[in-house]
C-alpha cells in the first residue's frame, strides 16, 4: 500500500504580499535604527566628549567624579562669554586638564578684593559661589590680555586658577562644559 503526501499549501497572494510588506517595513526600522545610531555616534565621538571631573575646586557646582560631557567645537562658532564653564589645558602642563569657570574676557580688568571679584570696575555677582567656598585673597587689578581668559573656580578657597597661573591664553581652551549625565541626581544642563 502506498501513501500520498498532502501538498504543501502554498500561501495565497495575500498573504505573500503581507509578508513582503513586513519584511520591507522591517528593513527600514532596521535602517532607520541603523542611521540613528551612527548619527548619534558620530555626534557623541566628534562634537561633544564625556569627560569625568576629578577634584572639587567647582564644588558646588561639579563635584568630585561627576561626568560630564563638553562640546569641542562651540568656540568655533561662538564667543568664550563669562560665566561658562570652560575645559582648558594646564598652562604649565599641557598634559593637565582643568575645568574652572570664565570671569574675565580680553580687555576686561579683574580686580579681586578679600575675595570680592571686580570686573571694570563692577563687582561680579556670583550666585554660584556659596558663602562658605568664598575666600579672602586678593588680586591687584589687571587688564586680561588679548585672546588670553581669567578663570576661576567655583570653590574659590580650594582652587588652583588664575589667581594662581595667570590668564588662560585662548589656545588652550578646548571645550565648554554643556550637560552632567552622572551622578543621576544631577542629570541636566550646566549653567
Amino acid at each position: 500500500m502506498s501513501e500520498q503526501a498532502d501538498p504543501i499549501p502554498q500561501p495565497s497572494l495575500e498573504q505573500q504580499n503581507c509578508n513582503s510588506w513586513r519584511s520591507k517595513t522591517a528593513l527600514r526600522y532596521a535602517r532607520d535604527i541603523v542611521i540613528s545610531l551612527s548619527v548619534s555616534a558620530f555626534i557623541i565621538i566628534f562634537a561633544y566628549q564625556p569627560v569625568r571631573v576629578e577634584g572639587t575646586s567647582m564644588m558646588p557646582s561639579l563635584t568630585d567624579q561627576e561626568r560630564i560631557f563638553i562640546n569641542k567645537y562651540v568656540y568655533r562658532w561662538e564667543a568664550i562669554d563669562r560665566g561658562d564653564v570652560v575645559v582648558f589645558r594646564y598652562p604649565y602642563d599641557h598634559n593637565k586638564s582643568y575645568i574652572k569657570r570664565v570671569v574675565g574676557t580680553p580687555g576686561d580688568t579683574v580686580e579681586i578684593n578679600d575675595g570680592d571679584v571686580f570686573v571694570n570696575g563692577q563687582k561680579l555677582v556670583e550666585p554660584y559661589v556659596p558663602p562658605n567656598f568664598r575666600d579672602d585673597r586678593s588680586y591687584s587689578a589687571r587688564v586680561i590680555p588679548p585672546d588670553c581668559y581669567f578663570v576661576l573656580g567655583d570653590h574659590r578657597n580650594l582652587s588652583s586658577d588664575s589667581r594662581d597661573f595667570g590668564p588662560v591664553p585662548r589656545d588652550l581652551i578646548f571645550g565648554k562644559a554643556v550637560f552632567a549625565y552622572w551622578p543621576a541626581n544631577k542629570l541636566g544642563k550646566l549653567e
